[in-house]
């Protein structure tokens, strides 16, 4: 039986906005088994922003369940969810989020400094991580003397070098033209193939297409089974 890494039960969250509360979530349930590579589809304003900072613990539903990993996330403190954020998840962004003032190889050990690993291992695993990206000749190079796909590879080995539960990702191709998309695509099936845990936004149905299970999220609410035309 597979093991299930995430379970989201009756998630609902508003906002209160000018005296009138918001619905933008509306009685979700969502479950990904570990192994999964899941694409959550849908367009601006559908949500699933929201919904990526609750799976990414950023956010916190206003009531539902949330278990990631066998833990009740509403019963955590800001520490707790911290060190959720740091070992559970590794987040990679539209806009890659590295620091400009920092080598490729120091912005990839940057999580193994918050979780207190010895410097020799970290610049070890960062090391080889980025070997595996095809970045091994460029570790003292600076994020702007890279391409947006060299970039978005530095930010994949920064998500997957502390070896986290589940990769988060919020439209990972949105900032890259169609044939470093598709790149980006092929390492993520890579990296889904070897047994990493993949959650995946965007609006883009072709990118979601590349995800073993499509979910689709509009105006709040959830639903299995999207068709070609979504």
């Amino acid at each position: 039986m597979a093991e299930k890494l995430l379970e989201m039960t009756d998630i609902v969250k508003t906002y209160n906005i000018a005296g009138e509360d918001q619905v933008v979530l509306n009685h979700i349930d969502f479950d990904v088994e570990r192994g999964e590579f899941v694409s959550i589809l849908g367009p601006s304003g559908s949500g699933k922003s929201t919904m990526m900072n609750i799976i990414g613990c950023l956010d916190v539903p206003t009531s539902g369940r949330y278990i990631l990993h066998g833990k009740e996330i509403a019963n955590m403190d800001q520490i707790e969810l911290a060190h959720i954020r740091n070992k559970e998840i590794g987040f990679i962004f539209q806009s890659f989020q590295l620091l400009k003032r920092n080598t490729i190889l120091e912005n990839v050990e940057l999580p193994l400094i918050y979780s207190k690993i010895p410097t020799r291992e970290r610049h070890e695993r960062a090391r080889e991580m980025l070997e595996r990206m095809g970045l091994g000749n460029k570790l003292d190079f600076y994020p702007n003397q890279l391409s947006g796909g060299q970039q978005q590879r530095v930010a994949i080995s920064r998500a997957v070098v502390t070896q986290p539960s589940i990769l988060l990702a919020d439209e990972p191709t949105g900032a890259l033209d169609q044939k470093t998309g598709q790149q980006v695509m092929e390492l993520f099936a890579e990296l889904n193939e070897e047994g990493r845990t993949i959650i995946m936004i965007t609006h883009d149905k072709h990118i979601a297409a590349h995800a073993k299970r499509i979910v689709k999220i509009l105006d709040g609410v959830m639903s299995e089974g999207v068709t070609e035309d979504a």
